[in-house]
């Protein structure tokens, strides 16, 4: 498939931007309570039943890196968070290990085990409005997941004698360490590698995100982010004589907000005809064999 459209750069999508990103369906409020109900109330109830057993918030935190079940600790920590510690990252709570740690280093800022308890008897069992705050994290990453999903299934259309590899929803990101063994930093993470048809011979590199919504310092990160990964691949690639290609395939509305579009198109420039930016709806147009092979 090779390109017949006369734009040839993300910036000459600017103008009508809004006709070339995807938005992902989501879910209506307040239609997803009731499903949220069933799935958290449990959460809920077991959290109240280790409250009353826990003459302190550090004791809480123990009692609930004790449950065996990994779904349900992580729940226990995010309702811990929201009730007890709000400046924790859940990241770091639903680890098991840390919990000791965590007492030790940040327990004299938990909320009162007293004010705790009043807290939420003060609350409906279930209480809605925090089933409601869970049902969030439980679809983040989807949109990623369904973005990922779709490109692998257009590239493997478009592309029959090439090869994709990677995750095509959730899974551990590839490292470049495994794919180079001398790469300066092999815990780089990507999300695809596309290979000639031998599944050996790489010619591009790849990252997929999806942007919901984005402004001010998170735009500046993430594109920040991406130069970084590209300067970095691209210089190992010219040190070692590999052509190499980067391909940035992101989509969503978050593309629209504030100089997003214009940051990803000074991105695209800063290695010339070495990346691509596209959504998925500039793939057809814009990815062609011969791009990724010159």
């Amino acid at each position: 498939m090779e390109n017949k459209n006369t734009k040839t750069s993300f910036a000459d999508y600017q103008t009508d931007s809004h006709n070339w990103v995807t938005l992902a369906s989501g879910e209506f409020y307040p239609d997803v309570l009731e499903d949220a109900r069933l799935l958290y109330a449990p959460v809920q109830i077991l959290f109240g039943q280790l409250l009353k057993s826990s003459e302190s918030s550090s004791r809480l935190l123990l009692n609930i890196s004790e449950v065996a079940e990994s779904w349900m600790r992580i729940q226990l920590a995010r309702v811990f968070r929201k009730y007890v510690s709000p400046n924790i990252p859940v990241e770091m709570l639903k680890k098991k290990s840390k919990a000791q740690e965590i007492c030790d280093q940040f327990g004299h800022e938990f909320r009162p085990i007293y004010e705790v308890q009043a807290a939420f008897t003060s609350r409906p069992n279930p209480d809605e409005a925090l089933c409601a705050l869970l049902w969030e994290y439980k679809s983040r990453g989807k949109k990623g997941y369904d973005l990922t999903e779709r490109f692998f299934d257009m590239f493997n259309a478009y592309f029959p004698d090439l090869v994709i590899k990677g995750p095509k929803r959730a899974g551990a990101d590839i490292r470049l360490g495994t794919i180079f063994e001398d790469y300066p930093k092999p815990d780089r993470p990507v999300d695809f590698i596309i290979y000639e048809a031998n599944g050996t011979d790489i010619l591009a590199i790849g990252f997929a995100r999806y942007d919901s919504d984005r402004g001010g310092a998170q735009e500046d990160d993430r594109t920040g982010g991406y130069r970084n990964s590209a300067d970095e691949i691209l210089g190992y690639a010219q040190s070692r004589n590999l052509s190499l290609k980067i391909v940035f395939i992101n989509d969503g509305p978050g593309l629209l907000l504030g100089s997003m579009w214009s940051d990803y198109a000074t991105l695209e420039q800063s290695w010339q005809g070495k990346i691509i930016v596209a959504t998925l709806r500039m793939i057809p147009e814009r990815f062609t064999v011969s791009w990724l092979r010159a």
